[in-house]
């Protein structure tokens, strides 16, 4: 190696290590960025399969308790409780990319706030999954 190569390496080595620093950097940072979307994901996930799963739990045990009533207003309930349920049954699970995956959520939300009117139960999701609504199993 002769002196002029030997001053060029010595000189470009502050970039080549930069270089090398600002790679290694990305490359980890892809990996933690990955890790930390995966857990994220399986976290918001869990939450929103629980809630659909609290809404349809609900709808089925009331359409049990008013299925054998008769009158107007026990109708006027089980129709709305089968319209939630048939909203959580079509609800899409397996695609989580889908762009209509918060506007399903919210007609479920919206659907199960006007059955709980209906039955005149609190409409809180967050009760029921505590306990703090005076339900106990």
């Amino acid at each position: 190696m002769n002196s002029e190569d030997l001053f060029d390496h010595i000189f470009m080595s502050e970039n080549r290590y930069q270089g090398n620093g600002y790679r290694d950097g990305f490359e980890e940072g892809t990996r933690q960025g990955m890790l930390d979307g995966q857990k994220h994901g399986a976290s918001h996930g869990a939450k929103v399969s629980t809630e659909v799963s609290f809404y349809r739990g609900f709808a089925l045990t009331w359409k049990c308790l008013l299925q054998d009533t008769a009158n107007a207003k026990s109708r006027k309930q089980v129709k709305a409780v089968e319209s939630l349920i048939g909203l959580v049954e079509q609800f899409g699970y397996d695609n989580a990319m889908s762009t209509s995956l918060l506007d399903e959520i919210q007609k479920i939300r919206t659907k199960f706030r006007q059955v709980c009117s209906l039955l005149s139960v609190p409409t809180d999701f967050h009760d029921y999954v505590n306990g703090s609504s005076g339900m106990s199993f």
